[in-house]
């Protein structure tokens, strides 16, 4: 192995580790709360699912990558290709939707109780659970594609390959299923990210008028504290902070990958880092401001 693959490895190994740790500590934590408390909060199964989709998103991609570094061609083949690269993609779609359903539940949950938006609320994890089953609806069909065109890429011809990951290879699709797809891909995550702005947009109104508020409050020499729907509130527009860093910045490194079909390995290293820095850092984000408390 030479010094290029040792330093890609340490890398890995350090936002990989941490990440998966820091995921199964929330995912235990809330299923331990959910299980033995009485009051069941929607709030808490939205983030175990955000954590399980996380889960998924390292693993997949951990296995595939322990396979490009350590030269291990033949260690997928194809059912192991098309496995990982479609669970990885299809908790990628999870995250995003789960991710814009807690922000939107924070939304309606700091919004005054005499808004219309109270009434679409998941009021129980029964509702919950109808989103999240929609979502994997959603996301099977949205990547079901790779499953077919996923292939090892031993014993082939790669001229004709239309994407590289790892060890596995995109095979050439017939122009109307790949613009299918990528439509299905594009609809799904502009309709998730703008319900992500318009929801982050009001909680940061709302943090700006209770900063006024607080301002107000202090002038008069009133003893200020935060609630736990307000530290909540700020929690989720960091958490959404930083899911636009990462989904934008993998989006641009992914259209230039595409394009030029390129194979450089600075460049498919960025990518996977992009790609694993929200699945790494949300849980991290979320246990240190304590999100769960917020009332649902």
């Amino acid at each position: 192995m030479n010094w290029n693959n040792i330093i890609q490895t340490i890398v890995f190994l350090s936002l990989t580790g941490p990440g998966i740790v820091g995921n199964i500590l929330m995912f235990v934590r809330l299923v331990y709360t959910s299980a033995f408390r009485t009051e069941k909060k929607p709030v808490n199964l939205i983030l175990i699912h955000l954590a399980f989709s996380n889960l998924i998103i390292l693993c997949s991609t951990g296995i595939r990558d322990i396979a490009t570094v350590f030269y291990f061609r033949n260690f997928l083949g194809d059912i192991g290709c098309k496995a990982v690269v479609y669970l990885a993609r299809m908790a990628r779609g999870l995250s995003i939707c789960t991710t814009c359903l807690l922000s939107t539940v924070q939304a309606v949950t700091i919004s005054p109780r005499t808004t219309i938006w109270k009434k679409a609320k998941p009021q129980t994890s029964r509702q919950v659970l109808t989103y999240v089953f929609l979502f994997w609806i959603l996301n099977i069909l949205t990547s079901s594609n790779l499953l077919y065109y996923i292939t090892a890429g031993s014993g082939m011809n790669r001229s004709g390959v239309t994407g590289y990951i790892g060890h596995c290879y995109m095979l050439p699709s017939k122009h109307t299923v790949k613009w299918l797809f990528l439509l299905l891909m594009a609809v799904r995550d502009l309709v998730f990210q703008s319900l992500m702005g318009w929801s982050s947009g009001y909680i940061s109104f709302h943090l700006y008028k209770h900063h006024k508020r607080v301002l107000y409050l202090h002038s008069c020499r009133f003893v200020n504290t935060f609630s736990p729907e307000i530290r909540a509130a700020q929690s989720v527009v960091i958490l959404m902070s930083c899911f636009l860093f990462f989904y934008w910045a993998d989006f641009i490194f992914s259209l230039y990958t595409g394009s030029m079909v390129s194979h450089d390995s600075i460049i498919l290293n960025t990518k996977t880092c992009l790609v694993l820095g929200y699945a790494v850092l949300s849980p991290f984000i979320l246990m240190n401001r304590d999100v769960p408390v917020a009332k649902s």
